[in-house]
């Protein structure tokens, strides 16, 4: 290619922006962000490892491995606790699936970690052929889900849940915090095939303890109810919903929680007979895009049940999103409990 034809090639495409402060400097973060909601609330170390360690005391089918990564996603914890357990496969997450694929088929229950955008971009097809279709008890276990980093596209999993719900025989879970986590690590031990559930790390937000919430998959749960609107959501979403329903509570407006933190398969019944009820602005937030996951889930589940309902969607937009720190990116994509609570009541004006 000639220099000429180089320069109108690049010429098409716009460098990609990234966020600065007032001062010009370049507003960056760190990776390995837990959760943006800790603060302020009591927080559980590590209890994604934490159970994994606990599960293996009793269970010695219990295997971890990892991606070169297991500092960031709490399997450093089960692999001090149980060296012989834990398996250090390097950056290779090919690798990664196929020899968890292989312990399975020896009667072992392999956790294996990773970033999330990692194993739903590159190693797809590896947890596709080795994996799912053999229908093997792999649970992977993956860090960074959604917008909770702000190094950009290469490790932002914003369509994690689209592409996992799009696997056969895979079940997706999307936990709100700590307590989910840790119960949510104990019930996929027992479950019979492949997992794939996104993860909260390091010190991570007790949410739901004040609930008495008990995890069950395949079970959305009501945490709040409310005569207006009703938020249907997961993940760290869930923690915003809540934290959104009780400031819109102070201006007059009603809001319902429901939180659906497993993806697939989907609680169908428990949010058509919600959303049936009548009367309510029916509202899902997630973290993830807003093409393919919670929200689209949800949108199909009503149109088959013949449920017609005002519906609208907060999630991320249906592109490569910026880098940069995480509180301006998530106000600049409408995840904040901020841009919840006016968007709630400016959908409720119209």
């Amino acid at each position: 290619m000639t220099i000429p034809a180089m320069s109108r090639r690049k010429s098409k495409f716009t460098p990609r922006s990234v966020p600065v402060a007032e001062n010009g400097e370049r507003l960056t973060t760190s990776a390995m962000i837990a959760s943006l909601d800790a603060e302020g609330r009591q927080t559980i170390a590590a209890p994604f490892g934490n159970a994994l360690i606990d599960l293996a005391c009793t269970r010695d089918d219990i295997v971890g491995l990892s991606a070169d990564l297991s500092k960031y996603t709490d399997l450093h914890v089960f692999a001090k606790a149980h060296p012989d357990r834990f398996y250090q496969m390097g950056m290779a997450e090919g690798l990664l699936m196929s020899a968890a694929a292989g312990m399975a088929r020896e009667g072992f229950t392999p956790f294996a970690t990773t970033y999330a955008v990692f194993a739903a971009r590159r190693a797809y097809d590896f947890i596709a052929m080795a994996i799912a279709e053999e229908n093997l008890p792999v649970k992977i276990v993956c860090a960074l889900p959604g917008l909770t980093t702000g190094y950009g596209p290469s490790h932002q999993a914003t369509e994690d849940l689209a592409i996992m719900r799009g696997m056969p025989n895979l079940t997706v879970i999307d936990p709100c915090d700590a307590v989910e986590t840790d119960q949510a690590t104990r019930v996929i031990a027992d479950t019979p095939g492949p997992v794939y559930m996104r993860l909260l790390r390091g010190q991570v937000p007790d949410v739901l303890g004040e609930y008495g919430y008990r995890f069950e998959l395949g079970k959305a749960k009501v945490l709040r109810d409310g005569a207006d609107v009703l938020f249907i959501s997961s993940g760290i979403m869930t923690m915003r919903a809540l934290d959104a329903a009780a400031r819109l509570a102070k201006d007059g407006v009603s809001c319902a929680v429901l939180h659906s933190p497993t993806i697939k398969p989907l609680d169908a019944e428990t949010i058509v007979a919600e959303a049936a009820k009548g009367g309510r602005l029916v509202v899902t937030a997630e973290n993830h895009s807003v093409t393919g996951g919670l929200g689209e889930a949800v949108a199909g589940a009503l149109m088959r049940a013949n449920v017609h309902v005002p519906f609208r969607q907060i999630g991320l937009p249906d592109e490569f999103l910026d880098a940069g720190a995480l509180p301006t990116l998530h106000d600049q994509y409408g995840i904040t409990v901020d841009r919840m609570t006016a968007q709630v009541k400016a959908w409720l004006e119209d």
